[in-house]
């Protein structure tokens, strides 16, 4: 049974799940398989030292990912600030477009490269307060991928309560954009 699955059936197991989800990382993630040039971002690139590095995932027709707040992304003590919240959803959102994107035109999932996305609209629901301390759950459904244009919509979960939500409408960067071009 897919993780979100599990957790809306009322399974607690939330020990298990990180185990499920560590296991995936295993595998290259959407991230990695971005051409270098695309690879700098501050939420998602492998390239960037001082970033997030957001590593998403297919499970099933869904997508995931783990974070675990610093204690420096503090609001006030013992919760994440809500610019981190977003900036994870958003994150993962434009890593699952780029998924998305990748197997709609015949990728295979753990081969490259990645097309790039970038946010053209998001909006943030934050409807708990985050803990700080805790690995953080993004779980993702593409809702449209429509030419360049992919709408994901995410869940944020921190043990088993759902934090956040978002919306995102993202844009497939052009050619002429790449580094070097």
């Amino acid at each position: 049974m897919p993780i979100l699955a599990r957790i809306r059936a009322g399974v607690r197991d939330f020990a298990a799940i990180r185990l499920e989800v560590k296991a995936m990382h295993e595998r290259p993630a959407f991230q990695d398989l971005y051409p270098d040039g695309w690879s700098h971002c501050y939420g998602c690139g492998r390239l960037n030292d001082h970033g997030l590095r957001v590593r998403s995932f297919w499970e099933g027709d869904e997508t995931v990912a783990e974070v675990v707040p610093r204690p420096y992304h503090m609001a006030i003590p013992g919760f994440v600030y809500g610019g981190f919240v977003a900036s994870v959803i958003d994150c993962h959102s434009t890593g699952s477009a780029a998924a998305a994107a990748h197997r709609a035109n015949g990728g295979a999932p753990d081969s490259g490269p990645y097309p790039r996305f970038l946010t053209g609209t998001l909006k943030v629901e934050y409807l708990a307060p985050t803990p700080l301390g805790v690995p953080l759950l993004l779980r993702s459904r593409i809702l449209e991928v429509k030419g360049r244009k992919v709408t994901v919509a995410t869940q944020l979960f921190a043990n088993e309560k759902l934090c956040a939500k978002g919306e995102a409408i993202l844009i497939q960067v052009p050619e002429s954009f790449a580094p070097g071009s």
